[in-house]
């Protein structure tokens, strides 16, 4: 077999229905270095390069891929581009998603106009704010719009993630807004702590948090 080849019998072993939180985390890391290593040029990468990116063992990035096929091959590797595109199957992430972005503000615009969504099948379709001097201007291709406009925004453009680009204060009625008009997942970019239903999922980004990661490990 070539390498990026998949199981003997030609695909990759069936995904379970649903994922460890663990092996989930894990995979997206794995996705978003070699995404990068894709943007690079690099068309093969070792277990061993992505336990460097990654600082996840070798032998669990082995073990992890192992589960759902035979991505790679022994001396040469994994084909980047092939395992792009399998794990973005495993996390059945491999279709177009579109974002609605909260916030026209300087950390908007540079999401807005950043590749980091459009690299992993994310589009930002639609952009609010609610302040009057804002609504009507351009972020990239894009016209801010009020608030009001999302339900409608929702349904006509397909919207499954909110990104909140806002205040803190600013966060939690967005987020109401966002859970009224169906959205369920939510990435805040804001510190505030989101009050929201079950059904519903919030992942904070949190420079600082990140931050205090990386130096645990530089210490110990």
């Amino acid at each position: 077999m070539s390498v990026g080849d998949l199981t003997s019998a030609g695909a990759a072993t069936p995904t379970p229905e649903r994922l460890s939180m663990g092996v989930a985390a894990r995979l997206a890391r794995y996705l978003q270095v070699l995404t990068q290593a894709k943007r690079e040029g690099k068309e093969t990468v070792s277990s061993q390069e992505l336990s460097t990116w990654t600082k996840v063992n070798s032998t669990q990035i082995r073990r992890d891929l192992s589960g759902f096929g035979k991505f790679g091959k022994r001396g040469v590797g994994y084909n980047v581009d092939a395992l792009v595109g399998q794990i973005r199957k495993i996390l059945r992430t491999a279709g177009p998603h579109n974002i609605a972005l909260f916030g026209a503000g300087h950390l908007g615009r540079a999401i807005a106009s950043s590749d980091i969504f459009a690299d992993h099948g994310f589009s930002v379709v639609a952009v609010f704010d609610s302040a009057p001097d804002k609504i009507g201007s351009a972020v990239g291709h894009l016209t801010v719009r009020p608030v009001s406009d999302l339900a409608a925004a929702v349904e006509e453009e397909d919207i499954v993630v909110g990104v909140l680009a806002v205040p803190n204060h600013a966060a939690q009625e967005l987020a109401n807004v966002l859970v009224d008009a169906g959205v369920k997942i939510i990435f805040n970019y804001s510190e505030a702590l989101l009050k929201v239903p079950p059904e519903v999922t919030v992942h904070t980004s949190s420079p600082a948090v990140d931050l205090l990661y990386a130096l645990y490990f530089y210490l110990t």
